[in-house]
């Protein structure tokens, strides 16, 4: 459900999916990048590795370590991060900025490997995604959280077509979270002010 609360300053709030909560950094997340449709290959990747990495952790978790994950992987440029070496990933195991666990920090690594080869094969990651899953977002029209899937038949092609290609940590589920952030499906709530303003 969407909420409508009052700002510090007395104005009322606009309606939100109510999975911002009050956080500053959830809220800025949701107004401006969830949701939007994305053809840009560095960003698709970050997003691809923020969701692999929120496995098990709450995606607020991953938003704080952001800028954390940013600089830790070259600004998730797929050719420095595909090159990652032994001394790479052990430094990256110290590095308090981002969540320190071994198998999401080599799949990070590895899926930048498949990034790479999807790019050189398709021309970009975001033609090779479109087309697998567009051309267009798609519009839901939920009310209620409730009502809000954690996975669909697109997510779990998704997933498999992306295993085929060597990445990991993309289940259906996360895939669906990637689907959502990216803009392949508008899944604010209809009464969300940002639903309108992304189909």
């Amino acid at each position: 459900m969407a909420t409508d609360q009052p700002s510090p300053a007395g104005e009322p709030e606009p309606n939100r999916c109510s999975w911002t909560g009050s956080d500053p950094l959830m809220v800025e997340y949701h107004d401006t990048e969830w949701g939007v449709p994305l053809h840009d290959d560095r960003m698709l990747l970050e997003y691809l590795i923020l969701d692999g990495a929120q496995a098990g952790l709450s995606w607020s978790t991953i938003l704080k370590k952001r800028e954390g994950y940013r600089r830790a992987f070259d600004d998730f440029d797929p050719l420095l991060i595909a090159a990652y070496d032994e001394a790479k990933v052990a430094s990256l195991l110290q590095d308090a900025s981002i969540v320190r666990n071994r198998q999401k920090i080599r799949s990070a690594i590895a899926n930048a490997q498949a990034f790479l080869r999807l790019q050189s094969e398709f021309g970009s990651f975001d033609h090779y995604l479109w087309s697998l899953l567009g051309p267009h977002p798609q519009q839901n029209t939920w009310r209620l959280d409730s009502e809000i899937p954690a996975q669909t038949p697109q997510a779990e092609l998704l997933s498999k077509e992306l295993k085929s290609q060597g990445f990991s940590f993309v289940g259906p589920t996360i895939c669906y979270a990637f689907m959502q952030a990216a803009g392949l499906v508008n899944d604010h709530l209809v009464n969300c002010f940002r639903y309108d303003q992304v189909s």
